[in-house]
């Protein structure tokens, strides 16, 4: 059963089309991927899904359990149960980590900070306190906007490029906890560029020119990473020897 379905959905920035006429479906409960190059579309797609200011105005449909989203802010589909994890975690000064998360959950219980800032690989001892500001580095800003999703518990979670700024042992806490919200029933959608990422998604999607060009198991669309493209009509489509000179 397909939990978001998007119908030839178009969306212009700046007078050009970023998306155009795109058509897919994200099935309840599972691990999706949405993978291609840099510029394919692909955080502006998580960007209209979760309905970011800018991103609202878009000409098709997008449907949320059969319900439309057209006219809905961040705020409204975010009640409804879609979240977003930027790329770049935002900063709040002044505000305590614990604050934050708590926020996040409808549940007013300091336990709750303990086990999702653990299920991150962050101790809470030292981190409950701190504030989301400067201080921390990307890679804990990151973790810290995923254990706030983790206390969340939401229908649909969008995850951009989840592994970027992170060392190799931190990627492996966010896998865990890509791996809990799909056990509590979340609907995890992958945005990436990365072979690692695609790996751990059980379905995938390959982005190019603001249109989804292919779809498969993960092993079929891991061929993009081997040849860093696909055979197709695109003006832009590289010939073997480009191919080769930039793998």
């Amino acid at each position: 059963m397909a939990i978001i379905e998007i119908e030839n959905l178009t969306l212009a920035l700046n007078g050009k089309n970023i998306i155009a006429k795109l058509n897919v479906e994200f099935w309840e409960g599972h691990v999706h991927a949405v993978v291609g190059p840099n510029g394919a579309g692909k955080s502006t797609l998580a960007s209209t899904i979760a309905g970011l200011s800018g991103y609202t105005d878009f000409e098709g449909e997008i449907r949320y359990n059969g319900e439309s989203l057209k006219g809905m802010n961040i705020d409204e589909r975010a009640r409804k149960g879609i979240t977003l994890a930027w790329q770049e975690p935002a900063r709040f000064e002044g505000l305590s980590i614990k604050s934050f998360i708590m926020a996040s959950s409808r549940e007013n219980d300091e336990s709750l900070v303990l086990r999702v800032l653990d299920d991150v690989g962050l101790d809470a001892e030292d981190y409950m306190h701190r504030s989301v500001d400067r201080t921390l580095s990307g890679g804990e800003r990151k973790k810290i906007e995923l254990a706030s999703i983790l206390a969340m518990r939401p229908r649909v979670a969008l995850l951009d490029e989840p592994d970027s700024g992170i060392d190799v042992e931190s990627l492996e806490r966010i896998f865990e906890a890509v791996d809990i919200l799909k056990r509590d029933g979340t609907t995890v959608i992958l945005i990436t560029h990365s072979l690692a990422v695609l790996n751990r998604a059980e379905h995938a999607f390959l982005m190019c020119d603001g249109n989804i060009i292919d779809k498969g198991t993960i092993d079929k669309i891991s061929k993009y990473f081997e040849d860093r493209c696909i055979p197709c009509d695109h003006k832009n489509m590289p010939n073997k020897a480009e191919i080769k000179e930039t793998v």
